[in-house]
């Protein structure tokens, strides 16, 4: 088995040969794939990893999930709503968790999660030597998985952008999110490690 290490150079190396060599119809999206036992092995290296990219010359831009979910969240106007539901059923998850989804997801343009992805891809586009790191995937459980959003986005990814996946590859374009999802075979995406 591969170190997260080795997969990381791995996926460096991939994105060099994708740099070098941009088809018409290739979208530089990259998955590194971890296993969910290694989520904290992952943001401990994630400084180490975006200061190699910066001496690399790449202009790294991130994207936390998690961050993005909280400031969504936050900002609903349901928010109150959802409070008070919980101080009065704390158990009853299941309504809370729907209403927590559709508020990710729910509006124009595939909701406020996506067209903030959305709004960074559109910035970076066409800039030289850009790479936008989209982490803490973990955060989008129970509410949905990431394939959803990237097809939505099929033609908006300019500069490779990489998405730190926790889960299991289960052949080469099928990925079970946090290793207890179905899995899934709806990726565009080269995977490394898994």
């Amino acid at each position: 088995m591969s170190s997260l290490k080795d997969n990381f150079n791995e996926l460096l190396t991939r994105i060099q040969h994708g740099r070098d060599f941009m088809q018409a119809s290739f979208e530089p999206i990259y998955y590194l794939i971890f296993s969910p036992a290694e989520i904290l092995d992952v943001k401990r290296e994630l400084p180490a990893w975006t200061a190699k990219l910066r001496n690399d010359g790449w202009d790294v831009h991130r994207f936390s999930i998690a961050e993005q979910i909280a400031e969504i969240l936050e900002a609903a106007k349901q928010r109150k709503l959802w409070l008070s539901s919980d101080r009065k059923s704390p158990q009853s998850w299941e309504k809370t968790n729907e209403s927590l989804a559709n508020t990710l997801t729910q509006g124009e343009g595939g909701g406020p999660l996506q067209q903030r992805l959305e709004k960074l891809l559109d910035e970076v586009a066409g800039k030289k030597d850009s790479i936008v790191l989209v982490t803490e995937l973990e955060a989008l459980h129970p509410y949905l998985r990431i394939g959803a959003i990237e097809s939505q986005l099929q033609g908006k990814f300019q500069v490779p952008t990489v998405f730190f996946y926790p889960g299991e590859r289960t052949g080469k374009t099928r990925l079970k999110f946090l290793g207890f999802y179905p899995e899934d075979g709806n990726y565009r995406s080269v995977h490394v490690g898994g």
